[in-house]
């Protein structure tokens, strides 16, 4: 077990490698944005990792995994969208993508600065200042 490491810690880890796969399954999407019945990628974290914290929650206590044990287990889905936009059956909105893009940039930016501060209080409480 690593004490220096909160569950919010784990949490913005998960979450990071989350927005990575993220990104490139959206790369991946715009690149294939004219390849005749292409299914565009998604990518979900959030849904799954809500299920299994509202069904611990759920449970009587003690029974449960505890909550540090679900957000090192967390994984994210990669799935192939069934929706069709196009007569080639391709399912890739590439404006949609771009502006997922652009939110996923941005999701990523809070994640990394909320990485930042979390070491950065741990150097500050290891030199005393």
């Amino acid at each position: 077990m690593d004490f220096l490491s909160s569950n919010s810690q784990v949490l913005m880890e998960k979450s990071l490698s989350f927005l990575w796969a993220k990104q490139a399954a959206i790369l991946d999407n715009i690149a294939n944005a004219e390849t005749p019945e292409y299914k565009e990628k998604v990518v979900t974290f959030e849904e799954s990792i809500r299920a299994q914290l509202e069904e611990a929650a759920s449970r009587p206590e003690g029974a449960g995994k505890a909550v540090r044990d679900i957000l090192e287990d967390a994984s994210f889905t990669v799935f192939d969208a069934q929706e069709q936009t196009r007569m080639d059956d391709n399912g890739v909105d590439t404006t949609e993508q771009m502006v997922e893009m652009i939110r996923n940039a941005y999701q990523q930016q809070y994640v990394y600065s909320a990485i930042n501060k979390h070491y950065s209080i741990l150097r500050m409480a290891v030199r005393g200042q």
